[in-house]
């Protein structure tokens, strides 16, 4: 298997998501991607702003990519291993303009004037484009990825994500190096971030929501205008992934989950709100 880089260059960033931006690299099934991104707002490792840039194409995240893997079909599923995550020397996080608070990053801490927090390393983005054309925002996760914003996303997690477009079509950026549940002012600890990601394609895995193993759980996602109905598109989600993994009638399933799968919010400050849905390995024997 290869592995790939993208160095942090214009040719290989953008700002929203498309089916018709051409990709920057095609990989084979299996092979790895190493990658740098600017923070979300575009600010480099310096602290200055990424140059130059498009002011309508470029509003949104920064993102690596898109990477084309090779053979992948609309309908199968795009399993992204999360290899590693390493934020830069520095994060903001932001709340009422004009107040933010910076954080110097080392040594797994996230240190401010005020605060002194462990860091859990992570890309806030993870996805491929919608399969309509034109230009799409890359504020709101979807069916098919995208802005997630889920803290559990660190090294060792593998992602799930039905693909869309032939070819995948997939970006990543968006280094968080913190973040709580719901990420509630709006911003985590935002940082410039390199990562290195493995991309699979599975046609034995049929998925309509993206989904998650990290090293002791599963994870379902369900995103939505409405908290309550993401909630249950999460709850569907983990229902499908008992019946499939563990061969329960559905109604067992419900029955198990009710006691031991917790619902959590992941976001709810992105345009469409996001739960997750956790079952961890020792809930049940």
């Amino acid at each position: 298997m290869a592995r790939h880089e993208l160095p942090l260059d214009r040719r290989h960033l953008h700002g929203h998501f498309s089916r018709e931006l051409s990709p920057v690299v095609t990989i084979d099934p299996g092979d790895s991607v190493r990658l740098s991104v600017p923070n979300a707002g575009w600010l480099l490792e310096s602290g200055d702003a990424f140059e130059p840039r498009d002011d309508e194409l470029d509003s949104g995240h920064a993102l690596a990519g898109p990477v084309e893997v090779r053979g992948a079909r609309a309908g199968q599923t795009l399993a992204v291993t999360i290899d590693d995550v390493q934020p830069g020397s520095w994060g903001l996080t932001f709340t009422e303009p004009p107040h933010f608070v910076r954080w110097e990053l080392a040594g797994g801490r996230g240190r401010s004037d005020l605060f002194d927090v462990e860091l859990r390393p992570f890309l806030g983005v993870l996805g491929m484009p919608p399969p309509e054309p034109g230009v799409h925002s890359t504020v709101p996760p979807r069916r098919w990825g995208g802005n997630i914003d889920c803290k559990e996303l660190v090294a060792g997690t593998t992602l799930f994500l039905p693909i869309p477009v032939d070819g995948a079509l997939f970006p990543a950026g968006d280094g968080q190096a913190a973040q709580g549940d719901g990420e509630v002012s709006g911003t985590a600890i935002e940082c410039p971030a390199q990562a290195e990601l493995t991309l699979h394609v599975r046609d034995d895995l049929s998925l309509e929501w993206p989904a998650a193993r990290t090293s002791d759980a599963w994870i379902t996602f369900g995103f939505d205008d409405d908290l309550g109905r993401a909630a249950r598109i999460a709850t569907d989600g983990m229902l499908d992934l008992l019946v499939r993994e563990r061969g329960l009638s559905r109604a067992d399933a419900l029955a198990l989950a009710s006691v031991v799968v917790d619902l959590r919010v992941t976001q709810v400050v992105n345009e469409a709100q996001g739960v997750h849905a956790v079952l961890r390995d020792d809930a049940v024997r």
